[in-house]
């Protein structure tokens, strides 16, 4: 998913094993995910994708950074019953969640694992029942 506040820019969905980098986007006063070779479009992350960033997550600005002190993250959305807010957030394995406009741009990270897709069921063609005469004795 991207948050609300990227409707006007291009999208596509993440991909396990590929580098991402936290970035601020044009014409957009959200910060979100790239590919490094192309951080116009935005990278959308599915609730329930792990990341593992290269070092310690910072979330603010150039001036006030503050580190998580983990590399190891989540990705959840939280508050959707409030709209126009952000959504998008990280849950750390330390327990701290933070939204993902929060992060300061330029950290890297590591898709490791997608969440499962649903498995779609087909309906299998029925079996006639095995029939069992018995003979009258």
């Amino acid at each position: 998913m991207c948050d609300y506040s990227l409707h006007a820019v291009a999208t596509r969905p993440a991909e396990v094993a590929e580098t991402l980098v936290s970035t601020k986007f044009r014409g957009s006063v959200t910060r979100g995910f790239a590919s490094p070779n192309d951080q116009q479009v935005a990278v959308c992350l599915r609730p329930g994708t792990e990341l593992a960033f290269e070092n310690d997550v910072q979330t603010g600005g150039m001036m006030f950074r503050k580190s998580l002190g983990d590399r190891l993250a989540r990705f959840r959305q939280i508050d959707l019953n409030k709209a126009y807010q952000h959504h998008d957030a990280l849950e750390f394995s330390n327990g701290a969640i933070v939204l993902v406009t929060n992060l300061a741009a330029g950290q890297r990270a590591t898709v490791l694992q997608l969440p499962a897709s649903p498995i779609e069921e087909r309906p299998q063609a029925s079996q006639p029942a095995a029939r069992y005469e018995t003979a009258n004795v």
